[in-house]
This record gives structure tokens, C-alpha cells and sequence, in this order.
């Protein structure tokens, strides 16, 4: 517990970070996301308190593009983005588009019951309106731009110049955006979207993320110049009952 409690100390103070409080372990598996936050009281909180320390007070310097990263894989990033997203549109702050901006292992549509077929990818390949290449969940409130069909053979579009101007598309047709990328420490994508977007939240895995991995993923983003908007510390265990640890 200490090592965790240093390392969101440390990131905190060399990076002014926002630090965001743990998502539960159980939150990483599949069939107790699948896009119904308010099924899990505990996800559920930590995912508000998220929202309303990155997204609150709403004013017109506040981020409605945002990134969010693992600092390496199996950080729980993908189902931290989800909640978040569903968060977001459930209290008000919508229409929201989570993107699927992870080519690298996609999982979105199986999170959220729907299928992986025009997306992200096709968008970036093909003429047409953005919300053409997205799907509503359940509501006009939350929609999902999956990485889409060609995703296999198409991680190098998240360099190219259409990129930019679909994501412009994506804030005019949606009041906020959520992006999922893959792992800061193992590829690019996340510095590619996150130069685009208004800032990006690192996700961290408590006793697996090394403090000095996450200093490095800090020092890759500040060099790219993108904004570091949180941090979160997931899959945190309880040496106590976590009833009574909420109680604290």
C-alpha cells in the first residue's frame, strides 16, 4: 500500500497531476462493465469523481477531447475510458463518442455488447459524415467509434494528416470525446491522438507500474507538449475491508 500511496504522491507532486482515487479489480472484467456503471456502486463512484475532477467546472478552457492511456498494457485502461464515458453521458454532459483509437487489441465493441465493424479506420479511408462511422449505445447520449474493420493494417493512420481533420469533426458533432489508445511505454499512438486532444489521463496499475516507468511516460508527454490532465491508480487491493476502508 505504501509503494502506491509514493507513487501517486510522487507523480502528483513533479506533475501537478489531478490524482484520481482506484478502480476495483473486478471493474477489468468484461461482464461486469459491458457499458452498465450504475450495476457497480463502487466503479461507479470512483468514475464520477473522475469526471468531476478532470471535466468540472465546465467552462470554456475545459477539456472535451481526452485521451486515456495505460503506462504499460493490462493497465484496466480500455474499461476506465468506458466508465468514464458512460459516466459522462448518464449525468448530463452528453452527446459523448468514446473512441476506439487502439488498434493494437481492440475490445470496446465486446465491452459494450456490439459488433466491430465501420469505425475509426474506415473513417480515416473513406468519405462521409463522422457519426456515419459511429453507433449509438442504447441513446443518442453515448456513442462508440470503433477501431473499425481495417484495424489490423491500420495503426500508421493515427499519423496521418486525415486524422486531424476527423477528430475536428468529432468535437463539432459531440460535446465530449473519449479516446482509448494503447500503452504509452509500448507504442506512439498515444502521443499521435494526444497532440490532437485537449490533454491525456494515465492509468496505472498499483503494485505493477514502476515509478519509473511512470516518470517516463510524465516526461514523454511533457515533451510532446500534451497536457496531463489525471491519473489514475487502478486494481488497487484492500488490506482491510473495503466497506470499512470507504469509511475512512
Amino acid at each position: 500500500m505504501s509503494r502506491n500511496f509514493e507513487l501517486m504522491q510522487q507523480l502528483e507532486i513533479d506533475s501537478s497531476l489531478a490524482v484520481a482515487d482506484t478502480f476495483q479489480p473486478a471493474f477489468a472484467e468484461l461482464e461486469k462493465v459491458t457499458g452498465r456503471v450504475e450495476r457497480n456502486g463502487w466503479a461507479s463512484d470512483e468514475a464520477l469523481g473522475l469526471v468531476q475532477r478532470i471535466f468540472l467546472p465546465q467552462t470554456q478552457d475545459s477539456p472535451r477531447m481526452v485521451v486515456f492511456s495505460g503506462v504499460n498494457p493490462g493497465d484496466g485502461c480500455t474499461g476506465i475510458s468506458a466508465s468514464v464515458a458512460e459516466t459522462l453521458a448518464k449525468n448530463g454532459f452528453g452527446p459523448v463518442c468514446i473512441v476506439e483509437a487502439n488498434f493494437r487489441s481492440p475490445t470496446l465493441p465486446a465491452l459494450f455488447g456490439t459488433k466491430n465493424q465501420r469505425g475509426l479506420a474506415d473513417a480515416l479511408l473513406r468519405d462521409g459524415p463522422i457519426r456515419s462511422f459511429a453507433k449509438p449505445l442504447g441513446s443518442d447520449s453515448l456513442w462508440l467509434l470503433s477501431c473499425g474493420a481495417h484495424a489490423q493494417h491500420s495503426a500508421n493512420l493515427l499519423s496521418s494528416e486525415r486524422i486531424k481533420s476527423r477528430l475536428a469533426e468529432l468535437r463539432d458533432e459531440f460535446a465530449l470525446v473519449i479516446i482509448d489508445t494503447p500503452a504509452l511505454m509500448r507504442y506512439a499512438d498515444a502521443i499521435a491522438i494526444g497532440q490532437l486532444a485537449d490533454g491525456v489521463v494515465l492509468v496505472l496499475e498499483a503494485a505493477a507500474t514502476r515509478r519509473e516507468a511512470a516518470q517516463l511516460a510524465v516526461s514523454t508527454l511533457r515533451s510532446a507538449k500534451i497536457p496531463i490532465l489525471g491519473a489514475v491508480l487502478n486494481k488497487r487491493t484492500f488490506p482491510i475491508p473495503e466497506p470499512i476502508y470507504k469509511r475512512l
